[in-house]
């Protein structure tokens, strides 16, 4: 008989080490960088679905390398989320160089990040795809400790 108390399940609180890698192994995100383990409840939206099925059944002390496509990852980039924004819409100081994150303001008051993808004359393209959205990623985790 196993001990599913030690199992990762539905709404098992979870501390663990993960590494974000691309498909040709370079690292986007990892918790071991300053040594702080993430902690999550299976189900409460931390992690997308597809990534979470990867810790059913795990426990403590297991290390486990998944890879998941990018369909199952952050989806593929939508391109009703790229947008043509006039250069007068930031402000006259903000540096702009294509490639970097920036957030914008919702009306919501809530703030979403969008990748500057090109400046031509007056027009500024910022694409609101997830960074890694068209990735396949490696998820590379450690599991530390299940409640």
């Amino acid at each position: 008989m196993t001990d599913s108390a030690n199992q990762i399940g539905e709404n098992s609180e979870v501390i663990l080490h993960f590494d974000l890698k691309l498909s040709d192994g370079s690292a986007v995100d990892s918790t071991r960088v300053n040594n702080k383990p993430a902690k999550m409840v299976v189900g409460d939206g931390s992690l997308t679905p597809n990534f979470e099925k990867c810790l059913l059944g795990l426990k403590v002390g297991d290390k486990k390398a998944f890879s998941i496509n990018a369909d199952d990852a952050f989806g593929m980039p939508n391109p009703d989320n790229i947008y043509h924004v006039d250069r007068t819409k930031f402000t006259a100081d903000t540096e702009l160089k294509e490639g970097m994150i920036m957030g914008f303001s919702q009306p919501d008051g809530s703030e979403l990040p969008g990748v500057i993808r090109s400046i031509a004359g007056h027009s500024v393209t910022v694409d609101f795809n997830h960074p890694l959205a068209g990735q396949d990623i490696i998820f590379d985790v450690e599991i530390l400790k299940v409640k």
